[in-house]
């Protein structure tokens, strides 16, 4: 049996953790970004992963960075085997790699090489691509850009927000992670080098990015929705309101209105003109308000939504 040491932070980080303790494998400690003010009340708050390790009783390091060598001495006292990183969120330098008798493997979330970076799942949902997965990687001092050990597909579904596909990829993760730790164990494990003419650049999602721009296509709007659900949230103002839009879907007709302009509502949807093709909405959410379908909320603010144009970037 591998003697672990897991590095992550967010909830995706922290289901492939509870999948392996699961199994029964030995994770003898976990590191984790420190603690960060978050929420209306900024309030601090710790990481998914550091809270189910408190829960499962591992010790937690939360260095600021792995270029102290007090963090990189905390690790080397642990005596790993191997340490399994998933959205950690820190870069680790090459005398951390160095540190595991079997080094640094990665679990990121996207087939490389397509995809390297920090928003892999958002950015193939807004791309329109229809196959996605998680690879197993062996690390190295590049973005992403370690052997690959193994990897497992899933299809991106016309529906899939970002947290639906963040689900299934979790459900496929942990398989392929244990299978890798199974054969690096054997001394069995095949590494294969990433095509590097073949990736994509997944750069960290901006705030801004989530204002709607209504002379795009419905396609693109549809796209951005899915993809910033459930963070940062895609939206647009109306009459100086912000209007957060959680669920909406494409399709194409010749509507000749101005961007932005709501055109009809009758079967309980949004019908917003978009440069080319209109927007279907169905799932908003009001400032100070909780998201709700577009029917409910029609019933008491119909007027507002025929009274003023909605307005992108």
């Amino acid at each position: 049996m591998l003697k672990i040491v897991f590095a992550g932070t967010p909830q995706f980080a922290a289901q492939h953790l509870q999948f392996l303790m699961a199994q029964q494998h030995a994770v003898v400690a976990v590191f984790t970004q420190p603690d960060r003010r978050a929420g209306r009340g900024n309030k601090t708050t710790a990481s998914a992963v550091k809270v189910l390790a408190n829960t499962l009783k591992i010790p937690v390091f939360q260095p600021a960075s792995f270029k102290s060598t007090n963090a990189q001495e905390q690790l080397r006292q642990l005596n790993a085997d191997i340490l399994v990183v998933v959205a950690y969120g820190l870069i680790l330098p090459r005398a951390v790699l160095d540190i595991p008798r079997l080094g640094c493997i990665n679990v990121h979330a996207s087939l490389l090489p397509r995809w390297r970076g920090a928003a892999p799942i958002q950015r193939a949902i807004e791309a329109g691509d229809t196959q996605t997965g998680v690879t197993i990687m062996q690390m190295d001092e590049g973005l992403d850009t370690g052997r690959i050990l193994g990897a497992a597909e899933c299809p991106i579904e016309a529906t899939d927000s970002s947290a639906d596909l963040l689900i299934k990829l979790c459900q496929v993760g942990g398989p392929a992670l244990l299978h890798s730790l199974d054969l690096l164990e054997r001394n069995s494990a095949q590494a294969t080098a990433q095509d590097d003419s073949m990736s994509c650049y997944a750069g960290k999602i901006d705030k801004r990015e989530a204002l709607l721009d209504w002379t795009h296509s419905a396609t693109t709007l549809e796209r951005q929705v899915r993809a910033f659900n459930p963070a940062p949230v895609a939206y647009s103002t109306l009459m100086g309101e912000r209007i957060k839009i959680w669920r909406a879907r494409a399709i194409e007709d010749a509507t000749v209105c101005l961007p932005g302009t709501i055109i009809d509502s009758q079967d309980g949807f949004l019908h917003v003109a978009c440069g080319q093709g209109t927007l279907l909405i169905d799932e908003i959410q009001l400032a100070g308000k909780s998201r709700m379908a577009v029917s409910e909320v029609l019933h008491s603010r119909r007027q507002m939504f025929f009274s003023a144009k909605l307005l992108g970037s």
